[in-house]
């Protein structure tokens, strides 16, 4: 059996070192294009372009797969337990609420969504590397994992997520379902995360008869937050589904 880790934005597969090294299993960071990787020809980084390109990824993973997001990774590991046809074991995934009809983005997302304004904000995101980290501290990176996250946000990745925000206007309820997935799904919410709302991701969970858990004193970051307390929620998970 494989865990397979999918990360979000602005990060790269180092999000995942601490946890996974808490594993007794194996495991792979998925390296997802303009995060520290190149694109591939003809990417425009939006978000079915990256749900093909890691649908497509995984059919060279050795199965059975545990499949595990966050963030936006959170959002492709749902389309790929509801729509891809990857046979998977079970997943995982936080921030569910993104795909509730009613939800609203966050306003830095706001502001990547919106011509002009996006660019100068991702100008400024590399250009200024301090203000960066402010930014990221105020969203709960623990202060050991600011500098190597700071370092990664490079013009490549500025373009990732102007594709990925601007392909989820208003939200990413397109993406939702209503249909139970085949595989066992596990909903995280994190105690302190500003940016989940605990009534729309509990909404969507239940609709794919998913199991919902709360991490207490967690926050968006949960993975650098308890890196062996969320490993062993995980595992319990992964035992509770059997082989």
């Amino acid at each position: 059996m494989t865990a397979v880790f999918v990360h979000g934005v602005p990060e790269t597969t180092e999000v995942w070192r601490r946890l996974r090294g808490h594993l007794d299993r194996d495991s792979v960071a998925v390296p997802l294009p303009g995060f520290g990787t190149p694109w591939p020809d003809s990417f425009g980084a939006t978000k079915e372009e990256y749900a093909d390109w890691l649908t497509a990824w995984l059919r060279d993973v050795p199965g059975p797969v545990d499949l595990v997001g966050h963030d936006w990774g959170a959002f492709l590991v749902y389309r790929i337990a509801t729509a891809s046809g990857i046979p998977l074991r079970s997943w995982t995934a936080d921030v569910m609420c993104g795909l509730h009809q009613e939800y609203e983005w966050h306003e830095v997302a706001r502001y990547w969504q919106t011509p002009g304004v996006g660019e100068e904000v991702v100008r400024q995101m590399i250009a200024d590397k301090g203000a960066t980290a402010s930014t990221l501290r105020e969203r709960g990176v623990p202060e050991q994992d600011v500098g190597e996250m700071t370092s990664h946000i490079d013009e490549l990745m500025g373009r990732s997520i102007l594709g990925l925000y601007r392909s989820a206007v208003p939200n990413l309820s397109d993406w939702a379902s209503d249909v139970p997935t085949a595989a066992p799904g596990l909903v995280l919410l994190p105690e302190n995360d500003a940016s989940d709302n605990r009534a729309q991701a509990g909404e969507i969970a239940g609709r794919v008869s998913a199991e919902f858990r709360v991490l207490p004193g967690c926050g968006h970051f949960w993975m650098l937050d308890d890196p062996e307390g969320t490993a062993k929620v995980l595992t319990t998970f992964w035992d509770s589904v059997g082989s």
